[in-house]
């Protein structure tokens, strides 16, 4: 039988546990993913506790009083806290999401936070995710054309444009391409469900004029065709996007252009 475990350096133990803070009468416990690649010891969890009375309802907004009030070596991104930027996409119970949006009244017992899986780790929650924006970048994200340009815009139809909904709106967290296990084995070589669905954002563009060179830059064994329709991608995604349906469709896109 085959035995998959971490490597040794890569098992997290039992980290320090925080004082809980005077005289709260409302308090929670948060365990929280802890590692420091400049002390050469293994990942810890860290154990703090929340003055709820204190505190927004966010897990983002314990994490701001964590750092605030007990521990300011805690790292983590952060930015718009809306819902927009993705910067603080993370593991929270156990599922990809965004910090800023998870209520944490959602969770029923302690809240256990760690940086997305299957990712190298900068720093304690931050994910180097620089292959990720690689592989974004590799599928050119931008309008191609080769017609004369036009004096104002490139013009669409309201139905071409409607065609961009439950796309455009993706805001490259990285949860779904981090929830996803073809993503785990083959990162290097399958492009992810993000990729992949910024991929058919642009070639159902009714703008755009470069299909068949997208088409070509995406026919591989494993840059597109990783994906088994695990359906993860769908059930992370924040923002209710379907990286999966986006995918089944470029497949199709593929089969129709050689018939």
């Amino acid at each position: 039988m085959v035995e998959l475990a971490l490597p040794q350096n890569s098992r997290p133990t039992v980290g320090k546990t925080w004082p809980r803070p005077d005289k709260a009468a409302n308090v929670r416990e948060f365990r929280v993913y802890r590692y420091n690649p400049d002390d050469g010891s293994n990942p810890r969890i860290d154990t703090y506790y929340v003055d709820m009375d204190d505190c927004g309802p966010m897990v983002l907004d314990a994490l701001l009083w964590i750092k605030s009030h007990i521990d300011p070596t805690l790292t983590f991104r952060r930015s718009c806290r809306e819902g927009i930027c993705g910067s603080c996409a993370m593991n929270i119970d156990g599922t990809n999401t965004l910090a800023c949006t998870k209520d944490m009244g959602t969770i029923k017992s302690v809240v256990k936070i760690y940086p997305l899986p299957h990712m190298p780790v900068v720093k304690d929650l931050v994910p180097d995710l620089t292959r990720f924006y690689a592989q974004h970048a590799s599928i050119e994200p931008w309008l191609k054309t080769t017609s004369p340009k036009p004096e104002k815009e490139w013009l669409q139809s309201h139905g071409d444009r409607v065609k961009l909904d439950g796309l455009y709106e993706c805001i490259l967290c990285a949860c779904c391409s981090t929830s996803c296990p073809s993503y785990w084995w083959n990162g290097d070589r399958y492009l992810g469900p993000a990729a992949l669905l910024q991929a058919y954002r642009w070639l159902i563009d009714s703008r755009d004029e470069s299909t068949g060179d997208r088409l070509d830059n995406l026919e591989d064994p494993f840059r597109l065709y990783r994906c088994h329709t695990i359906m993860n991608c769908a059930k992370a995604c924040p923002k209710g996007l379907n990286p999966a349906k986006a995918i089944a469709n470029i497949k199709n896109m593929m089969v129709e252009r050689r018939v």
